[in-house]
């Protein structure tokens, strides 16, 4: 999946990044050790999905302070960089991976792609999204995937908009929605985990059912989505989307203001919050890593206070640490998800091939 993702902003936070932050110079070999009197690699190298970025000047700050220069390196949607990963096990293509969340968590930890490392700064980590007691991965950031909503056109059909699960099913929504392929797309799959969340194994294929009779739209992915077919977008309304529900995420109304042109003094967009699914993300010391203390340090810097801050407007998901301070933009263009819908990272290892083909049969 993309979550590398994998969020509205995130999309366009990756077309305005680099692929490699900070210098590359030669370091990238392996630890020489201390016998031989070589220096040890200053470079420490971070495999990610695309839609990594951080600021430039905090990303400097840690440089200098460290001494290690970091090396980005994008490999695709999380689910295509996890895989590049497993395949490289023991010799990894960097030392620190950032982007495998709670819908892949055990599959990178069945196959053994981490070192077990407690994180400076885990300590500040909200316990909820401490998800692997062993520490092989440390939390950085959680997005809330939702329903979002053209705010114009329910207010044009003085028709209030939905709220819940339950209420995209009701003929007054009928030919409203439009989807992500939950075989294809980040924000799909975690559309569906909230269906299965909320109904349970047996309820969330009837939910789905009742769904397609109401009309719902599947489409290959969030950027078709969000950018061609919901009408509440700046994207959309250039391309006379028709339709004003779409899955997106809560962080999406804020990244519309900031990007409108001009800037808006309220979001067009407004998020369903009983829709939603939790996404956790996080960043794991990879086994065989050849900078390991570099490796380390990156990932102490990634639960900062002083990246935890940067973060939201960077790639517009939320901090995970306790005294982080959001946005302007996030507190007041944004909402607060109460209660998403969660599946336990395990579950969702266990069942995820067959629910995305049962899924596959339901909305075709």
């Amino acid at each position: 999946m993309s979550t590398t993702r994998k969020i509205a902003g995130t999309a366009l936070a990756a077309a305005l990044g680099v692929t490699t932050l900070g210098a590359c110079g030669g370091g990238e070999g392996k630890d020489t050790s201390e016998a031989t009197g070589a220096p040890k690699s200053k470079t420490v190298t971070l495999v990610s999905h695309d839609s990594f970025n951080v600021t430039a000047t905090v990303l400097k700050e840690f440089e200098q302070q460290s001494g290690y220069t970091v090396k980005v390196l994008k490999s695709g949607d999380a689910g295509a960089a996890l895989n590049q990963e497993i395949l490289t096990k023991g010799s990894p293509r960097g030392d620190v991976f950032f982007g495998v969340d709670n819908t892949l968590l055990s599959r990178a930890l069945d196959n053994g792609i981490f070192t077990p490392y407690d994180a400076k700064g885990l300590d500040t980590v909200k316990p909820e999204f401490v998800l692997d007691q062993q520490h092989r991965v440390t939390p950085v950031d959680s997005g809330d995937i939702c329903v979002n909503y053209d705010k114009a056109y329910f207010a044009d059909k003085r028709i209030a908009p939905p709220q819940t699960l339950d209420d995209l099913v009701k003929p007054e929504y009928k030919n409203l929605l439009v989807t992500e392929n939950a075989a294809t797309s980040s924000p799909g799959l975690g559309f569906l985990l909230a269906s299965v969340g909320k109904y349970g194994e047996e309820g969330w294929k009837d939910y789905w059912s009742k769904l397609k009779a109401n009309g719902v739209e599947v489409v290959d992915g969030w950027e078709q989505a969000y950018n061609e077919r919901f009408s509440g977008s700046a994207g959309g309304k250039k391309a006379k989307g028709d339709r004003p529900l779409v899955v997106s995420y809560a962080s999406s109304p804020p990244v519309e203001v900031l990007y409108g042109e001009p800037q808006p003094a309220d979001a067009p967009t407004g998020v369903a919050t009983g829709t939603c699914f939790r996404q956790v993300e996080f960043a794991g010391l990879l086994k065989g890593a050849k900078n390991e203390e570099g490796g380390k340090a990156l990932i102490d810097f990634l639960v900062s206070k002083k990246f935890q801050e940067d973060m939201p407007l960077q790639m517009f998901v939320n901090p995970v640490v306790k005294d982080a301070k959001l946005p302007e933009l996030f507190t007041k263009h944004g909402v607060v998800v109460e209660k998403p819908e969660n599946v336990a990272p395990e579950t969702i290892a266990k069942n995820r091939e067959q629910w995305v083909k049962t899924w596959s049969s339901l909305v075709k």
